[in-house]
């Protein structure tokens, strides 16, 4: 949906020096005076948009899993759902293409049905809560572990299956053939850097408290060589199983290597002497990934629900990648990488698919 594109880099100071795109960021709504679905948070970042005279219809939801739930927030999944609460994202896609010429469906799935948030929360409250002489790692935590057995990742794989087939579902309901539209499907890229790539040591409270990156190091390591590749590779077997001819796949996980959170490549601004998000270089010397934020240290005009997504700079490289996909109405899938410092003349960091 582009949560979190609202800011560009992380920074201890006036959330001014950050903020790239105001407090309108998350506003979709033809009025531009709020969101079409509260906490959605479709930013104007998001990398759907990758305009050239191309149009783009954002319909993610930020949080939604591939089925729709309803209560304080509605999450609209990959669905058909037609309720008082709203429309779940396949007869959305299914209403909007009935209209217009779509080309490709970019599609980011899964991640939520594996409660990524949870397991963050879960990461980060076993940091703050137990002495780096006697360390509680989440990894081996029964909540956490449970996303990660064979039977969960099969049934997960089922669910992002299924949701991938709602898509094509809606596009034939629409009257499309498979040969006029392609479905990109994107993964997962790293957040955090493996144990021995943060900056910030272990001991003392540094960590969340500077950086907005409470994990130990063994946990982050798990998490980068077993939880995300697990999520992943859920993805890209859901997308295999499904059979269509039409499917690309788009690998991020390494696609924010380099520029992550707390990573010791990048920094704060105030740590790389950057004024604001517009200080030159800041796109080289920023993270591209949003600091965690705890329900209990969070104030406005931050969310928690932005913790660990792409930032501004993150959408905006993935922005790029997806206009590489699109490839002129000729999707394609790939690997998207970082490639060069500095912006491209749309503003994006330079990035490469191949």
């Amino acid at each position: 949906s582009g949560e979190a594109g609202r800011w560009a880099g992380n920074t201890n100071g006036s959330s001014n020096n950050t903020d790239a795109l105001g407090s309108t960021a998350y506003y979709d709504n033809a009025s531009n005076t709020g969101e079409v679905i509260n906490r959605c948070h479709r930013s104007k970042a998001a990398e759907i948009i990758i305009g050239g005279g191309i149009n783009s219809k954002n319909l993610a939801c930020s949080g939604a899993t591939t089925a729709t739930t309803t209560g304080s927030d509605f999450k609209p999944g990959l669905d058909f759902y037609n309720g008082s609460a709203g429309q779940g994202q396949a007869l959305m896609l299914q209403n909007f293409a009935a209209g217009n010429n779509v080309k490709m469906i970019n599609l980011s799935i899964g991640g939520n049905d594996f409660n990524f948030a949870s397991i963050v929360q879960t990461c980060v409250q076993d940091w703050l809560l137990s002495p780096s002489w006697w360390k509680d790692y989440c990894n081996d935590d029964s909540s956490v572990t449970a996303n990660f057995t064979a039977a969960n990742v099969s049934a997960k794989t089922t669910l992002i299956k299924n949701a991938i087939l709602n898509v094509r579902n809606a596009m034939t309901n629409a009257g499309y053939s498979t040969s006029q539209y392609a479905i990109v499907v994107q993964d997962y890229p790293s957040p955090l850097p493996t144990g021995s790539g943060f900056r910030y040591g272990e001991s003392g409270y540094t960590r969340q408290n500077t950086g907005g990156c409470g994990f130990w190091n063994n946990d982050a390591t798990w998490a980068n060589n077993t939880a995300l590749p697990t999520i992943n590779n859920a993805v890209k077997n859901a997308a295999a199983q499904t059979g269509l001819s039409n499917i690309k796949v788009m690998e991020l996980q390494n696609t924010m290597n380099g520029r992550r959170l707390c990573e010791n490549t990048v920094g704060l601004l105030e740590e790389k002497g950057l004024a604001t998000w517009q200080s030159a270089g800041a796109v080289d010397k920023s993270e591209w990934i949003e600091q965690i934020r705890t329900v209990s240290t969070v104030f406005g005009p931050y969310f928690v629900q932005e913790s660990l997504h792409p930032n501004y700079w993150g959408e905006k490289a993935l922005r790029n990648c997806v206009r590489q996909a699109y490839n002129g109405g000729t999707p394609r899938g790939g690997t998207c990488t970082r490639t060069a410092n500095g912006l491209n003349a749309n503003g994006e960091p330079n990035m490469t698919l191949q």
